[in-house]
């Protein structure tokens, strides 16, 4: 058996979309996810840099093979892998700027080349970008570069904006609070494409929940308030589960069918 045929015998195609419909609960549940990666991330960094690779890693693989291994959208298997990706994300991120010293400036910049390099290869294939249209397993794959792309130029972003623009974390989150509301505005009084104002939306999120994150978590003289990280990710992490038992068992963030097209 090729290793083709053993991928697709175990990640079949999609029967339906394998995302959730866009709720105001989907942002929250988004939001918290930003926050926790963020703070568990951040935890493993200053304890136990091996160990937290390891386990940042471990679930990252986990959430893949869990979310890819689904014919359709179940709300743990999706909302996991989000939180992997989450810790993932940061850990990259936080890596290039503290062992490879580029500065928040610079990884910013790259994260945003990445992630818009992701949106063209996915949209020259696909010649679409809609969250309503992930029913394939390549459009699944697209999305979710996607997704990483986002949580690592967030992490950046929210860094460069709190430590070197000297915003700290609490007026980062305010600015951050106030960016995310433009394409709501946008799509809701000027008619913004669907589509644009989802991924602009997303990829606020990121540093939005991150900055609150590491305002609650991180030292007074940090402009923090110093609860700690482990103690905020546990917080988020009980947040998170909460919210998405409840999306699986009212299901109500299922999509309707739509084209695949």
């Amino acid at each position: 058996m090729t290793v083709t045929e053993l991928n697709n015998r175990i990640f079949k195609e999609p029967l339906a979309a394998k995302v959730p419909e866009v709720t105001a609960l989907f942002w929250a549940v988004k939001i918290l996810t930003t926050a926790g990666g963020e703070a568990t991330s951040d935890y493993f960094a200053l304890h136990n840099k091996i160990v937290g690779g390891l386990f940042e890693t471990a679930v990252l693989v986990i959430g893949l093979v869990w979310q890819f291994s689904r014919r359709r959208y179940t709300a743990p298997a999706y909302w996991f892998l989000a939180y992997a990706i989450a810790i993932f994300g940061t850990g990259v991120a936080d890596t290039l700027h503290l062992e490879f010293h580029i500065p928040y400036v610079g990884t910013t910049i790259l994260w945003a080349v990445v992630l818009a390099a992701v949106f063209a290869t996915w949209y020259r294939s696909e010649r679409t970008l809609s969250f309503h249209s992930i029913v394939t397993k390549r459009r699944e794959s697209f999305y979710w570069a996607t997704v990483f792309s986002t949580f690592a130029l967030g992490t950046a972003l929210g860094d460069l904006t709190a430590t070197p623009l000297g915003l700290g974390y609490l007026g980062s989150g305010i600015m951050f609070a106030g960016i995310i509301l433009v394409p709501l505005i946008a799509r809701k009084g000027f008619r913004l494409n669907e589509v644009v104002a989802f991924w602009f939306a997303y990829v606020v999120t990121r540093p939005l929940g991150a900055s609150f994150a590491d305002y609650f978590s991180k030292a007074k003289d940090l402009s923090g308030l110093g609860l700690g990280d482990w103690q905020t990710a546990i917080v988020i992490t009980a947040a998170v589960a909460l919210l998405v038992t409840y999306l699986a068992i009212t299901r109500h963030d299922i999509q309707e069918q739509h084209s695949r097209t």
